[in-house]
C-alpha cells in the first residue's frame, strides 16, 4: 500500500522544516537537507540514532519496507513541539549528504 498524498501533507504541516521526495510510492523525509526518515503505509518513521530513541523511548520498531532497517514509529503526531524536537535533536547526529 502507498502513502496518500493527504497523509504526507498533514506530517509536513505538523512541523516546519520537513521536506519530502516521492520514491516508489513513499516519501522519504528530510529535515535541513539531512534525511531523518519517511513516510511508509501512512506510517511516520525516523531513523534511530541515540536522541530520537532517547526522545521516543518507548515507540515500536518497525520495517519501512522488507529488508530494511528498523525504524521508529511515531505515534503522538498532533505534538507538534515533540516533533521539532525530535527533528532538532537528530539534525546534529546524522551524517551530511553525499554531494553527487
Amino acid at each position: 500500500m502507498s502513502s496518500s498524498k493527504e497523509y504526507l501533507a498533514f506530517i509536513l504541516e505538523q512541523c516546519s522544516g520537513l521536506s519530502a521526495r516521492a520514491m516508489m510510492g513513499e516519501y522519504v523525509l528530510y529535515y535541513g537537507g539531512k534525511v531523518v526518515g519517511g513516510v511508509y503505509d501512512n506510517r511516520l518513521l525516523v531513523k534511530v540514532t541515540p536522541s530520537s530513541a532517547k526522545i521516543l523511548q518507548n515507540a515500536p520498531k518497525e520495517l519501512p519496507y522488507e529488508g530494511a532497517k528498523e525504524m521508529l514509529l511515531v505515534e503522538d503526531l498532533e505534538n507538534r513541539e515533540l516533533l521539532k524536537t525530535l527533528f532538532e535533536s537528530m539534525y546534529e547526529e546524522l551524517h551530511e549528504p553525499k554531494k553527487k
